[in-house]
């Protein structure tokens, strides 16, 4: 297994660092991997996560879709861990470039980064599909019901949901950022979820850096890996 000293070093002497990130990265602070524990959504909800969480569904049945979403989704006081805080110390000390992330909580920002391509969007926009207004998700957790717009809209959330492609923008900065990095942070994540895991390829760089609770099809491949809570390693760090 990999020492802290070893990335500790790695930090150290490079300074064009991109830091990639799944569901794991925020684990740490109460947002449940909803992928390891189907079985307690299923005891309340009468679809499987993956049915609500999809395109079709939200436009069929848009009433069930904001039950779960605002009990699961919207977990808006939950506040930034120790990976959240330390990536952020990193880009303000010039090393981190950008955080690519598939998560959808905002933590990142929170925690002060600047540089975030969130690759499935954000909970925290939100826009009325028949005239485009704004809503934070504040508006959008307190409403009552399915969120309406007061030109009688449905809202809908920025969120990529399945069956609905990434955002092309988005996507070649994410791109872009990776391909010119010298170090890649791959944390907290299965790499199995496409086309957000492939993205990873992209990097031509020095380093690769894993770190996820359970191996990955780029363990081999990676020069450092470790099989713990990236909140714990990564906490380790001095920026």
């Amino acid at each position: 297994m990999s020492s802290i000293s070893e990335l500790q070093t790695i930090i150290d002497t490079h300074r064009n660092i991109v830091f990639f990130g799944g569901a794991g990265v925020s684990t740490e602070s109460g947002i449940p991997d909803f992928r390891s524990v189907d079985g307690l959504y299923n005891q309340k909800y009468d679809y499987p996560p993956e049915e609500i969480l999809s395109h079709t569904f939200f436009m069929k049945n848009v009433e069930e879709f904001y039950r779960f979403y605002k009990d699961k989704m919207l977990a808006l006081d939950i506040m930034p861990n120790a990976a959240h805080l330390k990536l952020a110390e990193l880009e303000q000390a010039g090393k981190l470039k950008a955080v690519v992330t598939q998560n959808i909580d905002g933590l990142h920002q929170k925690a002060g980064s600047k540089k975030v391509y969130e690759l499935h969007g954000t909970v925290h926009k939100n826009h009325c599909m028949s005239c485009g207004k704004f809503f934070d998700a504040r508006y959008i957790k307190e409403s009552d019901g399915v969120p309406r717009c007061s030109c009688g809209g449905i809202i809908k959330p920025d969120v990529v949901l399945y069956e609905e492609g990434l955002d092309d923008k988005t996507v070649r900065a994410a791109v872009n950022a990776i391909s010119k990095a010298d170090v890649l942070i791959v944390a907290g994540t299965s790499l199995t979820v496409y086309p957000a895991a492939g993205m990873v390829h992209y990097f031509n760089g020095d380093k690769i850096v894993l770190i996820n609770r359970d191996p990955t099809p780029m363990d081999a491949i990676a020069n450092l890996v470790f099989h713990d809570k990236v909140g714990e390693v990564l906490g380790q760090l001095r920026a």
